[in-house]
């Protein structure tokens, strides 16, 4: 009996050890629990979707949208703000509101006429009267600020007065916001005085013609005074 035991012994034991080396092969490897376990996550979306997305910027606010400027073509009137600089001469350079009488007043060149004249014309105006103190002058002029322009109808029409002058106006629309002619009106005779940059001048103007479209359409200016007899 001991003989047998202690010769069965050994295969019991190599028995054993080798079915779980089997067992052990044959398990499927877990995950070390302590490691931690990763979860990755697929788009479904294609590439164009992802890049449609908005992404995360913060908002910028818009820069506000510059003053309107103004036209090359306008001219100036009484009451207009300039900006006028002088290169290189700080006292020359002027924030100028132009007077009633139509002027502008700068050192060395003193009283110039500013009404009528576009921003262009009075700049020629200035460098021309600097030459005689600066041989090349350079000069900028800027209407920073402009005020309601205005035209005026006075005679035989049936509402004289004071009109604001908004966009292009003919003469024609113009006596039709003045109310129309009254009774005796000399339709044929009817004169527009207009301030230019050598001083006022006067227009004549036929309606009668201007409705039959003889001639040139005529359109109204700021500060023009049209009159009729």
């Amino acid at each position: 009996m001991k003989i047998s035991v202690t010769t069965s012994l050994p295969i019991l034991i190599l028995l054993s050890t080798g079915t779980a080396l089997a067992q052990s092969a044959s398990a499927p490897s877990r995950p070390n629990e302590s490691t931690p376990r990763t979860t990755s996550t697929y788009s479904t979306g294609s590439t164009s979707d992802r890049a449609a997305q908005p992404s995360a910027v913060p908002a910028v606010p818009s820069p506000r949208p510059a003053p309107a400027a103004v036209n090359a073509d306008y001219r100036i009137v009484a009451g207009d703000k300039l900006n006028i600089q002088v290169y290189k001469d700080t006292n020359l350079s002027q924030a100028l509101q132009v007077r009633p009488d139509g002027k502008i007043t700068l050192p060395l060149v003193g009283d110039v006429r500013a009404e009528g004249r576009t921003a262009t014309e009075l700049r020629d105006a200035l460098v021309e009267s600097l030459k005689e103190y600066n041989s090349n002058p350079v000069v900028t002029v800027i209407v920073t600020e402009t005020v309601p322009p205005v035209f005026y109808v006075m005679g035989e029409v049936n509402a004289p007065g004071t009109l604001p002058l908004k966009g292009q106006i003919s003469v024609v629309q113009a006596l039709a916001m003045a109310g129309g002619f009254k009774d005796f009106a000399k339709k044929k005779n009817i004169m527009i005085q207009r301030k230019g940059p050598t001083g006022p001048t006067t227009l004549q103007f036929n309606y009668n013609d201007a409705i039959k479209g003889i001639g040139q359409p005529v359109y109204v200016q700021p500060g023009d005074t049209i009159i009729v007899p």
